[in-house]
C-alpha cells in the first residue's frame, strides 16, 4: 500500500470549488460583476480613468474593453468621471449633447 501511495501520478486536474482559499465571483453570490462596484476609498480621476469594467470577446470575438468610468469635460473645463451604470442616464445626456449643434440642431454623422 505505501508504495503505491509512493507511486502515485497527481496530473493536473481541476479543484472541487470548496477546496480553493479564495471564493470567485459566481460563488460569493455577488449582484454586479467586479467592474460595476464602487470603491468606498476616494480615487483621483487618473486611477478612475483606467478601471476596465469589460474586457472580453463577444458574440463575434471581437474583442469589447468598456472603462468603469467615462472622462467628460464640464462646460466649466472641469474633468467629472461618470460610472457606467450609476451615471448612464448622465452618459446618455453627455453624448446627446455632443450631437446637438450651436443652435440646437441634431447633427448626424
Amino acid at each position: 500500500m505505501k508504495d503505491q501511495q509512493k507511486n502515485q501520478i497527481n496530473q493536473p486536474v481541476s479543484k472541487d470549488w470548496h477546496s480553493k482559499e479564495e471564493q470567485d465571483v459566481k460563488e460569493k453570490n455577488l449582484t454586479a460583476n467586479p467592474g460595476d462596484r464602487i470603491t468606498d476609498e476616494p480615487e483621483t480621476i487618473e486611477e478612475k480613468s483606467q478601471q476596465i469594467a469589460v474586457d472580453s470577446p463577444d458574440i463575434t470575438g471581437d474583442q469589447i474593453t468598456v472603462p468603469t468610468y467615462f472622462v467628460v469635460e464640464e462646460p466649466d473645463g472641469e474633468q467629472k468621471a461618470l460610472h457606467h451604470v450609476k451615471d448612464a442616464e448622465e452618459i446618455s445626456d453627455v453624448i446627446r449633447e455632443a450631437r446637438v449643434d450651436e443652435n440646437g440642431n441634431r447633427v448626424w454623422w
